[in-house]
C-alpha cells in the first residue's frame, strides 16, 4: 500500500467544505461550503471566487446550458453567472429539519443528490434524481446521511455512501432509465479509521473515498481492496475530485466545524482545499444536461 501526502492549495477555512467537482469547460474546480452557504471556484493557479447562497448548499455541478446547478436546503436550484439563485425543483422544502447534502451528475447528465436530517436522525433522508426535464424522482428512502456518489467507467455500476452505514455500497445501474437495483456492500470502513464521506471514481475504475475523522482519502480497487492512502493535516476530510489540465490532480475538501480550540490549533488549515498528484487520472464532472 502506498501513502502520499496532499498539500494545501487554498486556506479557505470552510465550515463544511464539500462537493468537489471539476468543470472541464471552465477549467476550474467547483466546491461548496455547506453551512457557510457559499459556492466556490478555484483555478489551478490558485485564483478563487466565492458566491454567497441564501441557504445551506450541499453540492454544485456545472450546467450544460450555462451557470451551475445546486442542491440546496430546500431542493434543486440554479446559479446564474450573475450570482442569482432560483429553486427549480423543491425537495422536502417544508421540512426545516432536513437539508440536501452531497450530489453529482450521472454520465447521462441527471443530477443525483440526497438529504439528511440536521439532527442526523436515522433513516430520515432519501436519495433523489433530477432529470433534465426538471422532474424529480425519489430513488432511495431510509437514508441517514446521504453522501458520496460515483459510477464505474462503463456506467454499469453506481457506488453510493450513506455515511452512517460505515461503508460503500454498489448498485447495478440502468443508464437508459437512471434506475438502480441489486444493492450490495462493497467496502466497510472500520470506525476507528473514520467515516466514509465524499467519493470519486478514477479512469481505472478505482474508488477514492474521503474519510471524515480519518484525516485521509483512500483508494480502493473495484474488488474493494485498499490500494493507496492520501494523508492530510486535517481530520475532517469530506470530498475529492480529479481535475486539472490533464485530469491528474486530486482535489480534496475538508471541514473545520465542530473542532475544539485545541484541535483548531493542531489543524490550522482545517477547512482548506488540498491537492495532490497520485499518478492516475480521473474524469471531469458531467454537467447537468437540463
Amino acid at each position: 500500500m502506498r501513502v502520499i501526502t496532499a498539500e494545501l492549495l487554498l486556506d479557505a477555512r470552510a465550515d463544511v467544505g464539500e462537493g468537489a467537482a471539476w468543470d472541464a469547460a471552465g477549467g476550474r474546480l467547483i466546491w461548496v461550503d455547506i453551512t457557510g452557504s457559499a459556492v466556490h471556484e478555484v483555478y489551478p493557479d490558485g485564483r478563487a471566487r466565492r458566491w454567497p447562497i441564501p441557504q445551506h448548499v450541499g453540492a454544485a455541478v456545472p450546467r450544460a446550458s450555462g451557470g451551475m446547478m445546486l442542491a440546496v436546503r430546500s431542493g434543486f436550484a440554479s446559479l446564474a453567472d450573475d450570482g442569482s439563485v432560483c429553486v427549480v425543483a423543491p425537495v422536502e422544502a417544508d421540512d426545516v429539519g432536513t437539508r440536501m447534502n452531497d450530489g453529482k451528475c450521472d454520465p447521462q447528465g441527471r443530477f443525483w443528490a440526497g438529504t439528511m436530517a440536521y439532527a442526523e436522525t436515522p433513516g430520515a433522508g432519501s436519495l433523489y434524481r433530477l432529470d433534465p426535464d426538471g422532474v424529480v424522482h425519489k430513488v432511495l428512502a431510509g437514508v441517514t446521511i446521504s453522501n458520496g456518489l460515483g459510477w464505474s467507467p462503463d456506467a454499469a455500476i453506481m457506488y453510493y455512501i450513506d455515511t452512517a452505514s460505515g461503508g460503500v455500497d454498489e448498485f447495478r445501474f440502468d443508464a437508459a432509465a437512471g434506475a438502480i437495483s441489486g444493492r450490495r456492500r462493497l467496502i466497510t470502513v472500520d470506525s476507528a479509521d473514520g467515516s466514509p464521506d465524499g467519493m470519486t471514481v478514477d479512469d481505472e475504475g478505482c474508488l477514492w473515498v474521503a474519510l471524515w475523522g480519518g484525516g485521509a482519502v483512500r483508494r480502493y480497487r473495484p474488488d474493494g481492496s485498499l490500494d493507496i492512502v492520501v494523508s492530510l493535516p486535517a481530520s475532517q476530510v469530506t470530498s475529492c475530485a480529479f481535475g486539472g489540465r490533464d485530469g491528474g490532480d486530486l482535489y480534496i475538501t475538508t471541514a473545520a466545524c465542530g473542532l475544539s480550540p485545541r484541535q483548531r490549533a493542531e489543524q490550522p488549515h482545517a477547512g482548506g482545499l488540498f491537492r495532490c498528484r497520485p499518478g492516475v487520472t480521473g474524469p471531469p464532472a458531467t454537467p447537468f444536461a437540463g
